[in-house]
């Protein structure tokens, strides 16, 4: 019986082009197909009911889960360098998101 050494993850070069560019996101929509996940990203100004979606990305489900595990394992490299990322306390990350904006100088406080 021969054993196989381990499979090592090719490495794949990437060329980034300088006109490339960034768009910062703080809402995503997530919805799929029984081909595909769509991953929608927005920014959502305070004060504003409507986010601009700025980057639609539709990958394969494998796609997807295989970048939900990079997401995870990098996360934790992350946590453990920094500490951990403490989420909102309230009932749902909506709530955070779409309640309403509070300018300084309103007098009133944010719970």
């Amino acid at each position: 019986m021969t054993i196989k050494p381990p499979v090592q993850p090719t490495r794949i070069a990437m060329d980034v082009s300088p006109e490339l560019q960034t768009t910062y996101a703080n809402l995503a929509r997530i919805a799929h197909s029984p081909a595909d996940i769509v991953l929608e990203f927005a920014h959502l100004l305070p004060g504003l009911k409507k986010a601009k979606v700025s980057s639609r990305v539709v990958m394969t489900p494998v796609s997807a889960k295989l970048l939900l595990k990079a997401l995870n394992d990098n996360l934790a490299r992350y946590e453990a360098a920094f500490g951990e990322i403490m989420l909102p306390k309230s009932n749902s990350l909506a709530d955070n998101l779409f309640k309403p904006f509070l300018s300084p100088d309103s007098g009133e406080k944010e719970d």
